[in-house]
């Protein structure tokens, strides 16, 4: 089964379109499947990442190239992450697929809708749209939306009769060894405690509000044997910043890179402060309480979803952020239980094996 990915990363869309498509990726190869991926050469991409993970990649040039071959497209909300119009982008992507002639096209990205869809289906089999927003028509064979609060009925308007919709946090895209340790993580959370804290903000971090969070723990009153692990990403620009501000917490902070054991070391972290995009489905999964940031707009409807769940505590956009942190913490290392009804809350989620159940429908069909 040959599989064809359109998905990009940059400073502005951030990683985790990407990263959840690599997980998508991983299964089907385990499974037999030849992947490849179409990216463009946006600033702050990841297709040397997606290279070392062994997929071909197919890189778009960042300047336009001439527009032909579909109608006008109207603008969507997020029609700038694109870098170029959607005629332009089908343009450069239409001939790789005939020459693929993929089974599927799997396509992740806010800034394509039908228009994109309608031409570049016409040379594959089936086509798969990942999609959390619900503000776009697509023509697609599967729609996936992973989103907690997400309902099928969202989508009544904007897909084709007879599309399979997979709705819900039971089908994220999460690397298998969430589900691997997720035992483990539930397990030493039965005895509530603040002793271990976990920062990441995604792959970008464009506000820098890891400094933020890390300004507002300083007024903490966290216990002297705490310690605080800072993850970031490769392309995150505020490294050196936060480096600096780690070295003058009062408590042992490491700034840790480009890791590979987000699992572990969010099992073995008792507090995690995130961002409410989709590394919140890792977080549910291990049964980790996490404080969360709202970075843009698109991720309030997680962020809301989860707080009404009991699963996470918002701090609110940038403005408020940092007073919010401090406060939210200070509540949490007076009220160890509910530190447990949060970890519970999170855990009944998802349990981290929604991969396979994509995966399943993909090879089905």
């Amino acid at each position: 089964m040959k599989v064809v990915f359109r998905a990009d990363a940059s400073l502005l869309i951030g990683s985790g379109h990407i990263m959840r498509c690599l997980t998508l990726a991983d299964a089907l190869r385990a499974n037999g499947a030849e992947c490849r991926f179409i990216c463009r050469d946006h600033s702050g991409h990841l297709n040397e990442l997606v290279r070392r993970r062994g997929y071909p990649v197919h890189v778009l040039a960042r300047e336009p190239v001439e527009a032909h071959g579909l109608p006008a497209a109207a603008n969507l909300a997020h029609a700038d992450w694109l870098g170029v119009t959607q005629e332009q982008d089908g343009h450069e992507v239409v001939p790789i697929l005939r020459e693929l002639q993929p089974d599927w096209l799997v396509v992740d990205h806010y800034a394509l809708d039908y228009r994109w869809e309608r031409v570049a289906s016409r040379d594959c089999r089936k086509l798969l749209v990942i999609d959390d927003l619900a503000d776009r028509t697509h023509i697609c064979d599967l729609l996936l939306d992973q989103n907690l609060g997400r309902a099928p009925s969202d989508y009544a308007k904007l897909l084709p009769a007879g599309c399979k919709m997979l709705i819900g946090p039971a089908f994220a895209l999460l690397r298998p060894e969430f589900a691997a340790l997720r035992e483990y993580s539930l397990k030493r959370r039965q005895q509530p405690q603040l002793g271990s804290i976990l920062i990441s903000m995604g792959g970008v971090d464009q506000s820098n509000v890891t400094a933020k969070a890390l300004e507002s723990l300083k007024r903490c009153a966290l216990p002297e044997s705490c310690s605080i692990a800072v993850v970031m990403g490769t392309k995150a620009p505020w490294v050196e910043e936060v480096r600096a501000l780690a070295a003058e917490m009062p408590w042992s902070t490491d700034v840790l890179v480009g890791i590979d054991d987000m699992a572990m070391r969010l099992a073995n972290s008792d507090l995690a402060i995130g961002a409410a995009g989709s590394t919140a489905w890792e977080r549910c999964c291990l049964g980790v309480p996490a404080l969360m940031a709202i970075l843009a707009d698109n991720q309030q409807v997680i962020g809301q979803a989860l707080e009404g769940a009991g699963a996470a505590r918002l701090v609110g956009y940038d403005d408020s952020i940092e007073a919010s942190f401090g406060a939210q913490v200070t509540e949490l290392l007076g009220n160890p239980d509910l530190l447990g009804q949060m970890s519970r809350n999170a855990a009944n989620i998802t349990d981290g094996r929604g991969v396979l159940s994509v995966l399943s429908w993909m090879m089905e069909k």
